[in-house]
């Protein structure tokens, strides 16, 4: 049996995976903010909940997280849960659970999940982004989290947004101390600040296209300018990876007009005389990221 956690800013999901990818238990709990030492106790308490549920102890567990571990120091670096920066958490956590665990990039695991048995299933090489409360994106080739040697594989989010416009420069400031990232403009909050700054109005990204969608021009207004930059974003990435598959997650794939707009978007910046590449809602959702912690491990029976 496999056991997969993901640990988010808010909340703290949890799985266990038969072999055969079954759901065997599953359970979240509200991520102890600020409090490293809680945050650290409330994930092994989730692994003995799931195994006490499942009636079974995990043969393996897998911990996706934001940011990185760093293999520099082994401690955990670009993360936006902060409190989690600087600490040896692999180390502390396999000393409370008495055993070892591998932890991986939060988006690198959506990235496995979807390569092993979701939206990419069967491809080579999964690019995997995330449109949320943040922005980032992770890889999978072969079905295997590529982390790099600096652990900062598929740090999309925050690189600058490729050829700004006189109006995007120097752009919103970035709590990674930079101005102008590709997360500023195109998480969730960075869509309502770009509406509200425009338009005076206050509403969430899934008002923004509700409302463009009934016709209200000022709505369809900025989600073209979020399309537009998004396709912009991604394609700089296409021409690197040129991935078999691209999967969105993260909240803003649930709005399916967003997901089929973007190939159309992407396909002009892209360096080739056609653009094919699929681009798919994550088949797993919300379940994404804590069902590829659980696939971290090929040996997880």
């Amino acid at each position: 049996m496999r056991i997969g956690i993901d640990l988010g800013g808010t909340k703290i999901a949890g799985i266990a995976l038969a072999p055969n990818g079954a759901t065997r238990a599953e359970a979240r709990v509200p991520t102890p903010r600020g409090d490293y030492p809680g945050t650290v106790a409330a994930v092994a308490d989730l692994v003995a909940r799931l195994e006490a549920e499942a009636g079974a102890a995990g043969a393996s567990i897998g911990i996706g997280m934001p940011g990185a571990l760093s293999r520099r120091t082994g401690l955990v670096k670009n993360a936006n849960s902060v409190w989690l920066n600087g600490r040896p958490f692999e180390q502390d956590l396999a000393a409370r659970l008495g055993r070892p665990v591998r932890v991986e990039n939060d988006a690198n695991c959506l990235a496995v999940s979807e390569a092993v048995d979701g939206a990419g299933a069967g491809a080579a090489i999964v690019w995997a982004v995330i449109l949320g409360t943040g922005v980032g994106s992770g890889l999978a080739v072969q079905g295997r989290a590529l982390t790099g040697r600096n652990a900062i594989a598929g740090e999309w989010g925050h690189n600058p947004l490729p050829r700004p416009g006189d109006d995007e420069r120097p752009g919103p400031d970035c709590y990674c101390g930079r101005s102008g990232c590709i997360e500023t403009w195109l998480s969730g909050p960075g869509l309502a600040a770009d509406h509200r700054a425009r338009t005076g109005e206050a509403a969430t990204g899934e008002q923004i296209v509700a409302a463009a969608q009934s016709g209200d021009a000022a709505a369809e207004a900025t989600l073209a300018r979020y399309l537009d930059r998004l396709g912009r974003a991604m394609a700089a990435t296409v021409n690197l990876l040129d991935p078999d598959v691209i999967v969105i997650g993260g909240g803003l794939s649930r709005i399916a007009s967003l997901v089929s707009a973007l190939p159309d978007r992407i396909a002009p910046h892209v360096f080739s005389d056609a653009f094919d590449t699929p681009v798919r809602a994550s088949l797993h959702g919300d379940a994404s990221g804590v069902r590829g912690a659980a696939w971290l491990w090929e040996d997880g029976a």
